[in-house]
């Protein structure tokens, strides 16, 4: 498989008050073509602001993005318009991101008449074709947001982020708002537009189970940097690191006769801004020694499996590990 999307030493920061929060920081990852990228993590690790710094709804402070090979890390104001045709987002809040005086028609006409490709004739027929793709009646063509129920929000959302024909699209945690039997309708639609159009998508979310479902490759965040990374099947059968076990441990499970021995992280959360050097995970983690302290990056554990830790070897193993003790590496 090619390489559709790859970002190096992305960073994205913020000034505030107290100095510099590091939303992103440092992150190199590759989407490779018809396939999906799972990005997970708790709240506030940088998800969505990477996902908006990628398709350039927010610039980045530093690092390299590149589409097809070519860079597009700095683009013109002439130049965005073509760009957001190849990338596009699927928003988290269906009923934020649609304009509530627009009709599904309005939403789905309005980036087919700016590309200015349709005429009158063939711009019906377009809407009439991005509707039956995402699943809406063409009773609802001329129905306004607070008309529609989440799903069918969504799917106008969806449509609208395939109408200019992308190959890459980020979507941003776009089932987290839905009822569960909505979102496994979502969840499907995705993965059926993907198999016919080979589309490439970068998946946000908190949900373990739903990147399980959707996922060919997983990527874990933990305040702006990617932890580990590696095959949906790696990472389920055999994390490496501290966080991704935690995170692995959280998953909700029904099987009575086999309850889940979950991880109980203590400590405090180390601040986003202006981060000491070292891993961040640290003053949470049971495993932390002097070395957690180091600067440290992602290095290949086996074949395609990516971890930010200095102990990921024992980790792996199933024998009991000695902790460290966070305090020592705080020091």
């Amino acid at each position: 498989m090619s390489t559709l999307v790859e970002v190096k030493g992305l960073k994205r920061y913020f000034d505030v008050p107290k100095g510099t929060l590091h939303a992103v920081d440092n992150v190199d990852m590759a989407f490779e073509e018809g396939t999906t990228m799972g990005v997970v993590g708790e709240s506030g690790c940088g998800k969505s602001t990477l996902a908006r710094t990628i398709i350039h709804l927010q610039e980045p402070t530093d690092g390299k993005i590149y589409l097809n090979g070519k860079d597009v890390t700095h683009v013109s104001k002439r130049e965005l318009p073509k760009l957001r045709e190849q990338m596009q987002i699927i928003f988290q809040d269906p009923y934020m991101t649609l304009n509530p005086r627009y009709t599904v028609e309005d939403t789905l006409k309005e980036p087919l008449v700016h590309s200015g490709r349709y005429d009158k004739g063939s711009l019906d027929k377009e809407i009439r074709r991005l509707m039956d793709m995402v699943g809406i009646s063409g009773r609802l063509r001329m129905a306004y947001p607070h008309e529609l129920s989440g799903g069918r929000r969504q799917r106008v959302g969806i449509g609208r982020a395939l109408a200019m024909n992308p190959k890459f699209i980020a979507c941003d945690e776009p089932v987290s708002a839905l009822d569960v039997s909505i979102q496994a309708q979502i969840l499907n639609l995705l993965q059926d537009l993907q198999k016919e159009y080979g589309l490439t998508y970068m998946f946000v979310t908190h949900d373990m189970s739903v990147v399980k479902h959707i996922s060919h490759k997983i990527s874990v965040m933990y305040l702006g940097q990617v932890v580990e990374t590696g095959t949906t099947d790696d990472l389920f059968d055999n994390p490496l690191h501290p966080y991704t076990k935690a995170l692995l441990s959280a998953i909700p499970t029904i099987d009575i006769d086999k309850p889940k021995n979950r991880i109980q992280l203590h400590g405090e959360l180390m601040s986003p801004i202006n981060p000491k050097p070292g891993c961040r995970f640290a003053p949470r983690c049971p495993y932390a020694t002097e070395a957690c302290s180091q600067p440290m990056s992602l290095r290949e554990v086996t074949p395609g499996h990516l971890v930010s830790c200095c102990r990921a070897e024992e980790l792996s193993d199933k024998q009991p590990v000695t902790a460290g003790g966070a305090a020592e590496c705080q020091s």
